[in-house]
């Protein structure tokens, strides 16, 4: 009979370092994607061309699309780190380490690669479209998809 693999573990140490790293990032995050919003408002508030004009929409759609997404991927890391805490010892065993990493790493890389595709995609227009920082928006958006999948997969 064949022995089924022993899967490594996180220990209590490493999964609070990882909830400690979540709540960070989120609360950062909210700080810096917040802070966008305000300063996308005072771009708006003095009617400012770069940002107003008809000839920037797409500038105006890109920089809110950043915001709006930065936001949600910061309280998506604050819910990360909420779950990690609350799943902590799972049925008496702990969450397995590799598992939790690659989520880990997901969620990080899509709160970077995503809101900043759209941030530098608005940047440069190109007669109407955004400019080729738009290409790192699908890869946030396939890591933020692989780390919801991996999580719904931890905790089922």
């Amino acid at each position: 009979m064949a022995k089924k693999p022993i899967e490594k573990t996180e220990t209590d140490s490493q999964q609070r370092e990882l909830v400690i790293r979540h709540l960070k990032t989120g609360w950062i995050g909210l700080l810096i994607f917040l802070s966008l919003g305000v300063l996308l408002e005072v771009l708006h508030g003095l009617k400012l061309p770069v940002y107003l004009d008809v000839r920037n929409s797409t500038r105006r759609l890109m920089w809110t699309l950043a915001h709006a997404h930065g936001t949600l991927f910061s309280l998506i890391h604050l819910a990360f780190a909420c779950s990690l805490t609350v799943l902590g010892n799972k049925n008496g065993k702990s969450l397995p380490a590799a598992k939790l990493r690659t989520t880990s790493r997901c969620l990080t890389g899509a709160i970077v690669f995503l809101p900043l595709g759209f941030l530098l995609g608005g940047i440069w227009i190109f007669d109407g479209d955004p400019g080729p920082g738009i290409f790192l928006v699908p890869i946030g958006a396939i890591l933020l998809l692989i780390g919801v999948v991996r999580m719904i997969l931890l905790i089922r």
